[in-house]
């Protein structure tokens, strides 16, 4: 057997060892002695044009090139990404349902009373896609000449201003409650159905900024369509050199990521997920996937899955932390 083939068949052979009841929809072959291809199905639970789903996309057609594999996309929204995941604990928990993730799947503890599956417990990492910083952008025609001007006008009118959110226990609602608790300033928050409406807002003037990821913000900056006041990371862009971070701005310890990973239901058996891990992997070290993240602001992970674990621990503990401080209400 040549190595593509032996590659198409190790995490079926994996799962077949381990799991041979969760083999239905793999039942017929071209040969007996070896288990139909598997269909990978990579669930996003937002829209297109948001990192969770270009990442997904680009490795669902390295996969489908590389080792011959067929694999899609499926966008199932609603209710914050938790339909997505519920719909991948729904499936059979044989490694080829794939929850594509941001920090909305360690925000949702915080925001819904009730959960239908228990965000750690029911979850195992598969990998850690990369992470990249948040734009504070704002209109283009906004009185306050940069970060720290707008902090001195929120704290000269406290109430007075405001930002627009993708929506109520969003990311960016979190990004920008955390910035206003450090900063000392009380702005409202007005929410909206996503980051779109968010960002139309912004450059229409009815708000006065918004925290928005790199991929969603920077076309905007650069037709000048809006204006970037800080960088969240710790690190000034390339791209936007004379773009200040938030710390170097005056917000001293501030500092926001957007991360991207991918999970699968913990009843997966470990050898399938160790498989999914390295093939994964190697789809993320294909530099036509290291450029398209890199475009969209990501830097690539080399975390493991325990690091990967790990964070979304330490993520949930954090929002929870803000929701409270910052009196965000659970649905």
């Amino acid at each position: 057997m040549t190595t593509t083939h032996t590659r198409r068949w190790l995490l079926q052979a994996a799962a077949a060892s381990t799991l041979p009841t969760s083999l239905g929809a793999w039942a017929q072959a071209a040969e007996p002695s070896k288990p139909a291809l598997p269909l990978y199905k990579f669930v996003v639970g937002f829209g297109a044009g948001g990192v969770p789903d270009a990442a997904a996309r680009a490795m669902a057609a390295r996969i489908s090139e590389r080792w011959g594999i067929p694999a899609l996309v499926e966008n199932k929204l609603g209710a914050g990404g938790t339909l997505a995941a519920q719909a991948v604990l729904n499936a059979p928990a044989d490694g080829t349902t794939i929850l594509s993730v941001s920090p909305a799947h360690a925000t949702a503890p915080a925001i819904f009373k009730k959960m239908p599956y228990d965000t750690l417990r029911d979850f195992t990492p598969v990998t850690l896609i990369g992470d990249g910083p948040a734009l504070i952008v704002a209109p283009k025609d906004l009185k306050a000449k940069d970060l720290a001007d707008l902090v001195a006008q929120a704290k000269a009118q406290p109430g007075a201003l405001n930002y627009s959110s993708a929506g109520v226990g969003s990311s960016s609602h979190f990004a920008a409650a955390l910035f206003c608790m450090q900063a000392g300033i009380d702005v409202l928050n007005i929410p909206f159905k996503g980051v779109g409406e968010a960002m139309t807002e912004t450059i229409a003037g009815r708000v006065h900024f918004h925290v928005a990821p790199y991929v969603s913000a920077i076309k905007l900056v650069n037709e000048g369509r809006v204006r970037a006041l800080a960088v969240t990371g710790d690190k000034r862009l390339p791209d936007l050199p004379d773009v200040p971070t938030v710390a170097e701005a005056g917000i001293a310890g501030y500092e926001w990521k957007f991360w991207y990973g991918l999970l699968v239901s913990a009843k997966t058996p470990a050898p399938v997920v160790d498989q999914l891990h390295k093939d994964m992997t190697a789809v993320l070290r294909v530099p036509d996937v290291q450029k398209q993240l890199m475009a969209m602001g990501v830097t690539q992970s080399t975390a493991s899955p325990a690091q990967f674990r790990a964070l979304i621990e330490s993520e949930i503990a954090k929002y929870a932390r803000i929701a409270k401080a910052a009196n965000i209400q659970p649905n």
